[in-house]
């Protein structure tokens, strides 16, 4: 039996079948986590979650049970995902993007929902303001409006002269309306010609990269998706064959073969999304738990890619990097 047909206790320390769970003497709260990631991708997140819950006093098997689902990186499952947990009767779920959040506020109004990585909740209507939420849904930014420029600027520092760049992006993936708006603007900015080359699935991938390659593009940019993630190492595989520099939003592309990232570090953002776990338990409603920003941004490089392009990182780079990866 797969691992996403279990009920995963904090900590991993045990697991029990939702059957034998649900029909137990006492019923502990319910935490149910639903990422758009494999669950390989998702191990350091889950670990992050789970520490932070221990630290706030959620014992194991005693305090509460955590159920973890898997949407595998295709972002179609959401709603078979939102439909799934909320028949579980969860006492809070925490999504693990903006479209999952999205697929568990349509599932559910009644449910309290904790976006550990959300962009543009007001405008994909997930709450009525930052500050307000008014509904069930909160939760923690993925990104803030100088990331996009940050991201290409970096783009561009590390390929000096960059006239032309690639931009690699989902199409499924509802987030991305937001993410193309600010790349574009950073680009235009900077006097960049982006060129974006839109996948659907891990099928269009191997083709993906040839295709920027044939544009001359000096770099690309990849958009972050669930997807993505998933397909990390193929696609740092893919960027090294067609000799393309790429730039990320979360460390794990790096970690797997990519050139370089700069963004949130998502497994902090998982460890305050358990802080809101803990408060919502403890009574309060979501409605008066504003959003808050992203604490943590990092940027980290992999030299040995570099090394395999042939690309020589700037110093200056190389020392604002809270990792290089060797």
């Amino acid at each position: 039996m797969k691992r996403r047909d279990f009920i995963t206790l904090l900590g991993g320390a045990a697991a029990w079948p939702l059957a034998a769970w649900a029909q137990g003497p006492t019923r502990r709260p319910l935490v149910a986590v639903v990422s758009g990631q494999a669950s390989a991708v998702v191990s350091p997140v889950e670990r992050a979650f789970a520490q932070r819950m221990q630290e706030l006093g959620y014992a194991a098997g005693r305090d509460v049970e955590v159920l973890w689902r898997y949407g595998d990186g295709d972002v179609v499952r959401g709603t078979a995902l939102a439909d799934e947990v909320v028949r579980l009767k969860p006492d809070v779920v925490v999504a693990g993007n903006t479209q999952l959040a999205i697929a568990m506020r349509r599932a559910t109004a009644a449910v309290p929902i904790v976006a550990a990585t959300v962009t543009d909740p007001v405008g994909f209507g997930l709450v009525a303001s930052h500050a307000r939420p008014g509904g069930n849904v909160t939760g923690i930014m993925s990104t803030v409006d100088t990331l996009p420029e940050k991201q290409v600027a970096l783009s561009a520092e590390i390929i000096p002269r960059t006239v032309k760049m690639g931009m690699l992006l989902h199409a499924g993936f509802q987030a991305n309306t937001i993410h193309r708006k600010g790349a574009e603007a950073a680009a235009a900015a900077l006097a960049i010609e982006l060129v974006p080359v839109e996948v659907r699935s891990p099928d269009d991938l191997a083709a993906a990269f040839p295709s920027l390659a044939r544009e001359r593009v000096d770099s690309v940019l990849v958009l972050p998706d669930p997807m993505f993630l998933t397909e990390r190492s193929h696609i740092a595989m893919l960027a090294v064959a067609a000799r393309l520099p790429t730039t990320f939003a979360f460390r794990e592309h790096v970690e797997a073969g990519g050139l370089m990232s700069y963004g949130v570090d998502i497994r902090a953002n998982f460890r305050r999304a358990a802080d809101f776990v803990d408060k919502i338990l403890k009574g309060t409603k979501p409605a008066d738990l504003p959003v808050e920003l992203p604490t943590k941004f990092e940027l980290v490089i992999n030299l040995k890619t570099a090394k395999l392009l042939g690309l020589d990182v700037p110093p200056s780079l190389l020392a604002t990097a809270d990792e290089v990866i060797q």
